[in-house]
């Protein structure tokens, strides 16, 4: 019974632990920001200065009685020709989620002639996204560490030494 406990103890820690390690979160992003995927954005510019990861979503909102969304390869997309679409992501809601579950670059259009207007955009996602940095906090003690270290890694790693602990007093 007692070493069944100490088990327990010292999963539950190692559970706990690994909980707070950081994780990458999946991004949802707004297709053309607040003005969404309409006539007059540039989406090449909007979508320039962001990194897309796998698992990152595409939220797509638009006029659901004009537009579409079309994925296409690279000619087609560069031709603006909607003839042949990899995927029709219209739902016909005008709210659509794309999900990049790929490592690839996406090509959306939408139809009915609003890709020669510039509702076109590619989407290049990468592998997956870096962890979160971590940032040294400037103490007077030179013993002190740092609070994101404290949090992250030496608070988790004092439960599961006393989960370890605890397990061995058990078999003793």
């Amino acid at each position: 019974m007692g070493l069944n406990r100490g088990l327990l103890l010292a999963a539950m820690a190692l559970l706990f632990a690994a909980s707070l390690l950081p994780e990458a979160a999946a991004v949802r992003y707004t297709v053309g920001g607040n003005k969404g995927w309409t006539q007059g954005v540039n989406y090449t510019i909007w979508a320039q200065d962001k990194k897309f990861y796998h698992d990152d979503w595409l939220f797509f909102v638009y006029d659901r009685n004009q537009m579409n969304i079309l994925e296409v390869n690279k000619t087609d997309y560069e031709s603006c020709n909607t003839d042949h679409p990899l995927h029709n992501w219209t739902t016909g809601a005008g709210r659509d989620v794309v999900p990049l579950n790929v490592t690839k670059t996406f090509y959306f259009v939408s139809g009915k002639g609003y890709c020669y207007g510039g509702m076109k955009v590619a989407i290049h996602v990468e592998k997956g996204a870096p962890p979160p940095a971590v940032s040294a906090v400037k103490s007077n003690s030179p013993l002190s560490l740092p609070s994101a270290l404290r949090s992250s890694v030496f608070i988790p790693a004092v439960f599961a030494a006393a989960a370890a602990w605890d397990s061995l007093l058990m078999l003793l």
